[in-house]
């Protein structure tokens, strides 16, 4: 099989999973939820309180973190976290876990490994000027931190987790933050991405014109 690559990137809570997910399907194309796999290693670190900032702390931790999906499930060690790792408590730990040059090179490796020779869509960080930088469509998805937050809440009410919009909103511009000022791979757009904002457009409206750039490729 040829090998095929959509990468989506975006800040936090622009809805990248949600049309990523989407389009993977419309297409036929494998997704990765790569922002969930910085999220396992986050729990993990969580867990077990692990010293971010000493080296061999980590180096055990990456270790000791067994990663697997499955279909829409997530797995830590054999255990299934799809729920755990969309808490609060992991949202506000991811960024600083996910600025590591370690834990960076270790899930970047499997990204690769995971996509080689398929046709894949990736979303997160730094998906188009890191992971796959010679990628064939390149998305970069924003939406206003009101907007983002907003969403997130909704999230977390479907969910049962108790938030409110004041302590999502800090964290997702804390986030937006820490995303874009790390030393590692920091967010932000790559020259031959196409920038979508979905502040005031539907799922639908996005993912036609995600659509509308593979289609192009394709052809």
């Amino acid at each position: 099989m040829e090998e095929f690559i959509v990468t989506v990137d975006g800040p936090a809570g622009s809805g990248k999973s949600t049309i990523a997910k989407i389009v993977a399907a419309k297409y036929g194309l494998t997704y990765l939820d790569t922002g969930a796999m910085y999220r396992m290693i986050a729990l993990y670190a969580l867990e077990n309180n692990v010293n971010l900032e000493d080296e061999k702390s980590v180096e055990a931790m990456l270790e000791n973190t067994k990663l697997d999906i499955v279909g829409n499930k997530f797995f830590l060690n054999g255990k299934d976290v799809s729920e755990e790792i969309r808490t609060p408590e992991v949202s506000g730990i991811v960024s600083p876990v996910a600025a590591i040059k370690a834990v960076r090179v270790k899930l970047v490796e499997l990204q690769r490994e995971i996509s080689k020779g398929k046709k894949t869509i990736l979303d997160g960080r730094d998906i188009g000027t890191v992971v796959f930088p010679n990628a064939q469509v390149k998305i970069f998805l924003v939406a206003s931190p009101e907007e983002r937050a907003r969403r997130r809440l909704n999230e977390y009410k479907e969910k049962g987790i108790e938030a409110d919009f004041e302590s999502v909103i800090t964290s997702i511009k804390e986030r937006d933050h820490i995303d874009s000022t790390r030393k590692e791979s920091p967010l932000m757009k790559a020259d031959d991405a196409v920038e979508i904002d979905s502040s005031v457009m539907t799922i639908e409206e996005v993912v036609q014109a995600i659509s509308e750039c593979i289609d192009r490729k394709v052809k």
